[in-house]
């Protein structure tokens, strides 16, 4: 959900392992081989649906099967910016028909109050597209968007609902996912010159940080608010293992938010957090050597459990920028672990063979485990945070 990336400022020394070049593939090669899959797998993603309208894929199911949603669901913007990111490493006329095509078909979620996922549905669709293609009409579906998603702001609370249900058991329910929509609203804020997006986003984060995590850096999942008092009343998981567990994808939805956060404000307070969790990740004795996660790190059957192939996506791009904001020896760290991450990723444990895995690029991710849903099957969102991380790295580097 990256749109103006802050790289390059402070390319490490000794960047990389590439002093292992000669025991292992550089890491150009790796970023080349990736993306050449990535779009290979996308333009037989984007054929097959090219003629089944408002379609967007989102995983495979039980059958094996392709399975698709519309619009409405909460990843229909991931496919979309996966191909404007492909786009822009490669522009061709065959991936921008198609980046154009699958775009249009999120359009109606502009208009959806229902969700808190809008800078997921929207901002990486048209806000990729609008960033390289400054179509006009881009930027006005982006305002209606975020227009939508402020009436899920409670100036009382100073947070953003994410969900409508269960309201027997939560009564403002905000989960860390949430963080990735800030971007959103800065963008708004700046796009628009009006402060009320970017004060909700700050409001947002404040309090998430406030709230959401424990002392060791790791963070609930869920956490309600009394809409009386504006305290938390429950804080729980939905997708983790237990309720004080660390489900990997929710720390990773962490790190990347306050890193986006602090590049787009400047505030200390975001560079701090996104270091802390940053720092979590990095020192966990359960992140297993190819440093892909399992899907908790605290499921205590490790390492006989899924792994989580999209939070590895989400972390390595998340790291990639944070390395850029610190000279020191903790960006070469994070840099380190991103390319680590990255040639897993690209490796033929998890990158899928052209043709294979239902048209998408990486295997062996992990949805929704406690509700049997979607374990260890692609999903659209590991492949546009793949691609993501694919192309920053080749920034650092200096790849293009």
């Amino acid at each position: 959900m990256r749109k103006q990336f802050i790289l390059g400022l402070f390319i490490p020394a000794l960047l990389l392992s590439s002093c292992n070049a000669d025991q292992q593939e550089s890491i150009s090669a790796v970023l080349e081989r990736g993306l050449t899959r990535s779009t290979e797998q996308a333009l037989l993603m984007a054929k097959e649906l090219e003629g089944q309208e408002g379609k967007l894929p989102k995983t495979i199911n039980k059958e094996g099967n392709l399975e698709t949603s519309t619009y409405s669901w909460w990843c229909s913007g991931f496919f979309p910016g996966e191909l404007w990111y492909l786009y822009e490493n490669n522009p061709t006329e065959e991936l921008k028909k198609y980046a154009e095509l699958f775009t249009d078909r999120v359009e109606p979620a502009k208009n959806l109050t229902n969700t808190h996922d809008l800078g997921f549905m929207i901002n990486c669709s048209f806000g990729n597209g609008y960033r390289i293609t400054k179509n006009p009409a881009y930027k006005d579906i982006m305002i209606t968007g975020a227009n939508s998603l402020a009436t899920r702001y409670n100036p009382t609370i100073g947070v953003i609902r994410s969900w409508d249900f269960n309201k027997d058991v939560w009564q403002f329910p905000v989960i860390i996912d949430n963080m990735m929509n800030l971007e959103f609203f800065t963008w708004a804020s700046r796009a628009t010159g009006d402060s009320r997006f970017k004060e909700m986003a700050l409001s947002h984060a404040d309090k998430t940080i406030q709230h959401h995590f424990r002392k060791d850096n790791s963070s609930y999942h869920v956490v309600s608010y009394d809409t009386i008092t504006g305290v938390p009343h429950k804080k729980q998981t939905h997708q983790g293992l237990a309720d004080e567990s660390a489900w990997a994808r929710g720390q990773a939805w962490a790190l990347y938010g306050y890193t986006m956060m602090y590049r787009e404000t400047a505030e200390p307070i975001y560079l701090e957090q996104a270091r802390c969790i940053a720092q979590f990740i990095m020192n966990h004795p359960n992140l297993p050597e190819d440093k892909i996660p399992y899907w908790d790190f605290d499921d205590p059957k490790i390492p006989d459990v899924p792994r989580d192939a999209s939070a590895a996506a989400i972390i390595a791009s998340a790291l990639i920028e944070l390395s850029q904001m610190d000279n020191g020896q903790f960006g070469k760290d994070c840099l380190t672990l991103a390319e680590q991450q990255l040639r897993s990723l690209t490796s033929p444990d998890y990158l899928a063979e052209k043709g294979t895995n239902r048209f998408f690029v990486l295997m062996h991710s992990t949805g929704h485990l406690p509700g049997n849903s979607e374990v260890d099957v692609p999903l659209s969102y590991a492949d546009y945070y793949y691609v993501e991380a694919l192309l920053r790295m080749k920034k650092v580097i200096g790849g293009k």
